[in-house]
């Protein structure tokens, strides 16, 4: 199953993230366990403001699901942040 995504980047979704955290704030807490392609918490075009959600993307398959096993529930700002690998889009 690893081989599947082998030189490709996983995308991570973290969901359910407190208004007023910054793209900044994920990127640490995700880099504690590896190295990060991009992360980004979606904006609302109109207004700037968080959505509650975004994406990150790691290259390693191994850290991103140690990334996502440790990250899923934790709290951050007072919210239980939900993190899983994206679905892909066909």
């Amino acid at each position: 199953m690893m081989n599947h995504f082998s030189g490709f980047s996983m995308k991570i979704l973290v969901r359910n993230i407190d208004r007023l955290v910054t793209d900044a704030e994920v990127l640490d807490l995700f880099k504690a366990y590896g190295k990060v392609d991009s992360c980004v918490v979606v904006k609302d075009a109109k207004t700037g403001k968080s959505k509650g959600f975004g994406f990150v993307e790691m290259s390693n398959p191994r850290e991103a699901i140690k990334a996502v096993k440790g990250l899923n529930t934790l709290k951050v700002k007072g919210s239980g942040i939900k993190v899983k690998v994206a679905e892909e889009q066909a």
